[in-house]
């Protein structure tokens, strides 16, 4: 009987990266209890390599062969808005967290916020900088959505080239600025919150430069058309995701909570 569909061949990377993401928060304990970084190391490297295989696949499945009808795509464009969703539950967690110790200051911390003994960043400095790197990060990505959808390709590559740049910029900032932070994630609740809200933030913008990366190779290797890319489409929702978390985070944490 035929349908419209694509029933996914039996695939081994599932269960692999089960076992390999695994690893990571197992090696992440590892190293905090023991200092020994080898198991989150391995993680790390086997989770990029299927995550290679996997991502090689679905481009062969829906480049090479064909398999990404319009109901397949839509399919997709689901599953990445619940995706979404999903990591909106993700971070509200952390500002619950946030706000919840912050509006309502315990003895334990000096009934002040912040808390007694930290000195946060300053929000016009780096902060400000980081924020001002993601809105034009937006921007640009937005740029070479529309360049594809008009058929301008060397257009395209050039506002994705840059957003991979900003995005990658916007790490190397982030890693200076925890550098500067005179605190750390065990200096009371202000040093969980921060840490583990604008860590889980870094990490999010990581996972999405990568993402952007795979689409600008897929670009330039013109895997992309002008109504055939849902990767492209993906890619950009989670990197516009980010962006807004990142401004609820600078306006929170480093603003109002400073």
């Amino acid at each position: 009987m035929r349908q419209p569909f694509h029933l996914v061949e039996f695939s081994p990377w599932p269960l692999l990266v089960s076992f390999s993401t695994l690893s990571l928060p197992i090696g992440m304990i590892n190293m905090i209890r023991s200092n020994n970084i080898s198991l989150l190391l391995l993680g790390l490297a086997t989770t990029a390599l299927i995550s290679f295989l996997w991502w090689r696949d679905v481009i062969r499945e829906s480049t090479m062969q064909g398999h990404h009808t319009t109901f397949v795509v839509k399919g997709l464009k689901i599953g990445v808005g619940l995706f979404i969703i999903s990591e909106v539950c993700f971070f509200f967690a952390f500002f619950w967290a946030y706000f919840h110790s912050s509006l309502a200051p315990s003895v334990e911390i000096g009934s002040h916020w912040p808390p007694t003994g930290i000195y946060p960043l300053q929000a016009f400095q780096v902060p400000l900088l980081n924020t001002c790197v993601l809105l034009l990060s937006g921007v640009s990505i937005t740029w070479a959505h529309h360049a594809i959808e008009e058929k301008q390709l060397a257009s395209a590559r050039d506002g994705l080239g840059v957003t991979c740049l900003l995005g990658l910029y916007f790490l190397f900032l982030q890693y200076g600025e925890y550098q500067e932070t005179s605190f750390t994630i065990s200096d009371s609740v202000y040093g969980s919150c921060f840490f583990m809200a604008t860590g889980f933030h870094g990490l999010h913008v990581a996972v999405g430069t990568t993402f952007l990366i795979v689409c600008f190779c897929r670009l330039i290797n013109y895997h992309f058309s002008s109504n055939h890319h849902v990767g492209f489409l993906a890619a950009a929702w989670y990197w516009h995701f980010v962006d807004v978390v990142w401004l609820f985070l600078y306006i929170s944490i480093y603003w109002w909570g400073s």
